[in-house]
Parts: C-alpha cells; structure tokens; sequence
C-alpha cells in the first residue's frame, strides 16, 4: 500500500453530522473540517515530491463516504463507476480544482449504488500519476481505498484548488458548475488568473512615505522622455505627482485616506535620505576584504544608501576604488608585470559583467525578508554579490532557466523601469547570460551561482 493513501476496514468512526440544510456545500464543509488541519499542499516540485513520498494520507470513514453519496453529484462531488479514461478524469479533476475542491469517488453508479473497482490499488497509482503529470500546477492525491463489509472496495480521491488555476496537460482550463464540467472561458480564466497573481511586496504601500519624498526632478525626467506618445504634457501642468505616479505608472496606492508612493515608487524616484529612513534594508553592505574570504582583515566597510539611481552608481564607484574595469580583455593585464610584489595586484573584472550583476542585485532583492541584508563582498580575486531571496520555489528549476534567459522577477514592475533608458542609466543589454558568457571569456573562470538559506549569491573570478 502507497504511502498516499490508507485503505480502510474498520468499523466507522463516531463522526459528528452536519445538517444539509443549504445544498451541496454544506456536506463539502463536512469534509473541510473533518480535514482541514491535518494537511497542506507543499508550493514547489520538490516539496511535492518529498511530501508525496513520505506523509501519509488522512483516513476517510465510511460514513463519511456514505454521507457524501446519499448527497449524490453536486459542485463537490463526482461519482466514477469506474477509471477508464485518463484524459477525462484529468478534466474533472481540474474543474473540481478550479471551483473549490471537491471528491471524486470511484466505485458509485450514477444511481448512487455502490459496485466497487476491481483493482483498486491500480485506480490509486494512475490517480496519482494523473495528478503528478497530466495536471498543471501537480496536485498532491490524498486517496483513501475503503472497504465494505461485502467485500466492495472503492476509490476516493479528495481534491483541494490552492494553487488555482490548473489546467490539463494540453493547456485547457475547466469548471465545474453542479454536477458537470465545462471549459472555462477566456473571461472566466483571466479571472482565475487575476485572483492567483499575488500582491508583490514592490505594490505595497511604503509606510510612512508621501508624495512629498518623491524627488520630481528625477520623476520628470523620466516622463519627458515620453512626450507626445504615452505623455501628455498639456494634461500635465503644475507637476501633479501624485496624480502622475498613482494613474499612470502606478507607482502610488491610497492608503489611510492619503495617496502614499509604493515600495517600488520610494525607491525608484524618492529622495536619498528618505528611501534611507524609511527602506534601511534597501541599504548595500559593501565590503573589501584583504584576501580571498570573509576571515581576511576588512580594508574598508560601507553602508550605501539612496535610490537605485544613487546606489547603483555608488556601488560601481566602490568597486571601481579597488578594481579595473574593462569592456573588453586587454592583450596585456598590468597585474602581469608585478612581480613578487607583497599586495595583491588589482583584480581585472568586465564592466558590462559587472554592472549586470549590480543591477540584479538592484532590482531582484526579496524586500520582504528583513534580515537578509544585501552585501558586494571584493576579495582580492572575487567578487561576490549576495541578495535575499527565498529558496523554496526557485531552487533548482529556476535556477537553471535563469542561466538562459528566463526571468524569474520578484519586482517586475520595479525592474522594468530601472532598466528603461528614460531612467537615466547606461546598463548593458543581454541579462545573465551575457554576465555568464562575459566574465567567462574575460577570466577563462566560470561564474558561480548559488541559492541557498535563502540568499541568492553570484561570485563573479578577476583576471
């Protein structure tokens, strides 16, 4: 017997009823709370794996199970006489998903006579593997093979949608509207879409800031180099911005009856000393260090502080006192022509390598861990950038697309506008996997990249 489900021959459990006195949700919320606090569906394709492999599933009584057939087919509940076709019970297991949850029970006729499934321990393992690979996002199965006093045994696999939306292999959405299925609509799925996009911390109002903090000298800026398309300089007059950053970049939410700058807003375009009393984890610890670890004698520590505009700046400046920056590998590095010399020479680093990983660092920090500051540590051969960012869900899958290209942005609208070129920095084109290349060709070194404790560490080799 799997370890994702238990087969049941015991005597019922003395189960409290719930009237149904409101139709079919009312025997669902039976369900919820017979339950609700003994599970939970894990968030990445590892924790699915592991969870799958070594929990076992919650019991499901026979009166329960008795409870939810008399009730018969309803929103919850879909009765399978038997798994024949994989495609389809793959379509109602996603509508099930899509609309709530629900049970789908194997065993049961459509006159709610229960006749039983000849193997069910087959029925669980092809459940199971429906659920693992023809589903998207994978649902967890929690099945429950129970056993009648006759000698009839049935299927039940409990469903709940707390990753939706879910779709079929072949990229169609279902749902369920009472006791059928029906594919959703293109309305219908942008709404299950729309209800799954998450509030990103970058949206989050910035407690304590007012359109006052917001430096309008660099915001302007940045909107005249949109004049006569997306900018409106006639419907501009007076420099409204707050009307300017809350309807037409959305860097602004009311909050508190006050229009109040977003994160992303604050630190994009507020003033220095602002961001820094209000942001302080958006603060870059840099560091040089006379040798090749964090053990070696510090040389010099700093705190830099400021927008983004004023960090990356400062931060390239920081490196530039202890590293010579090149936009292509000389034919001679001047460390070459010192010789036994007691100091280390300096490190030779590519400026484009370089720069793209102090815009990572910049624009995809994990804002919401606060005790995970962001640090540019310079070693006499290295340079390592390290940023907060939560492991579960981006290691090891993502990790790996990041290295094609593939973003995998936390603050895609903070991003976005920092890389623009209204915003006033000159930041090399092709990602990552221009870093990578870049750095590789420059040093003859592979650049290193690791996601671990929830940090997010690249450490680029000098030549």
């Amino acid at each position: 017997m799997g370890q994702g489900e238990r087969e049941n021959t015991g005597s019922p459990l003395p189960l409290p009823l719930f009237p149904r006195t409101c139709g079919p949700v009312n025997t669902q919320m039976a369900r919820r709370r017979f339950r609700s606090n003994q599970r939970h569906e894990p968030s990445t394709e590892r924790s699915f794996q592991e969870y799958y492999l070594s929990t076992p599933a919650p019991q499901t009584s026979r009166t329960e199970l008795l409870r939810l057939i008399r009730g018969g087919e309803d929103t919850f509940l879909e009765l399978k006489v038997k798994l024949s076709n994989s495609e389809k019970i793959a379509q109602e297991i996603v509508a099930l998903a899509n609309t709530g949850g629900g049970t789908v029970v194997f065993g049961v006729n459509d006159q709610m006579r229960i006749e039983g499934v000849d193997d069910p321990e087959s029925v669980q393992e092809e459940l199971a593997r429906i659920c693992r690979e023809d589903i998207e996002p994978p649902l967890v199965p929690f099945i429950d093979r129970i056993a009648f006093d006759n000698g009839r045994r049935v299927v039940a696999l409990d469903i709940e949608g707390k990753r939706r939306p879910y779709r079929t292999r072949d990229g169609r959405f279902y749902l369920r509207i009472g006791a059928d299925k029906r594919e959703a609509t293109s309305e219908e799925i942008l709404s299950l879409l729309d209800e799954a996009r998450p509030v990103r911390f970058e949206n989050m109002p910035a407690l304590g800031a007012a359109t006052t903090d917001i430096d309008e000298a660099h915001l302007w800026t940045f909107l005249r180099e949109f004049e006569g398309d997306a900018f409106n300089d006639a419907g501009a007059r007076g420099y409204p911005t707050r009307d300017v950053l809350e309807r037409d970049l959305l860097l602004a939410t009311e909050y508190g009856g006050e229009v109040v700058p977003s994160v992303a807003g604050l630190l994009l375009f507020g003033r220095d000393e602002r961001v820094s009393e209000l942001l302080p984890r958006a603060a870059i610890a840099a560091t040089r260090f006379a040798g090749d670890s964090i053990q070696s004698a510090v040389v010099e520590r700093v705190s830099i502080t400021g927008n983004l505009f004023t960090l990356y700046e400062a931060t390239l400046r920081f490196v530039s006192r202890y590293c010579d920056l090149w936009d292509e590998r000389p034919r001679s590095l001047p460390a070459a022509e010192i010789a036994d010399s007691p100091v280390a020479a300096r490190a030779n680093y590519h400026r484009g390598a370089l720069s793209e990983g102090i815009s990572n660092l910049l624009c995809h920090r994990d804002l919401a861990l606060r005790d995970q500051p962001t640090r540019l540590n310079i070693f006499d051969h290295s340079i390592e950038l390290i940023n907060a960012r939560r492991t579960a869900g981006f290691s090891p899958v993502a990790q790996k697309a990041i290295r094609y290209g593939v973003p995998q942005r936390l603050n895609p609208q903070l991003a976005a506008i920092f890389s623009s070129p209204a915003y006033g920095l000159k930041l090399p084109q092709g990602g990552l996997p221009m870093l990578l290349r870049a750095s590789r060709l420059f040093s003859n070194r592979r650049t290193e990249i690791i996601a671990i404790n929830d940090e997010f560490r690249v450490r680029l080799h000098g030549a």
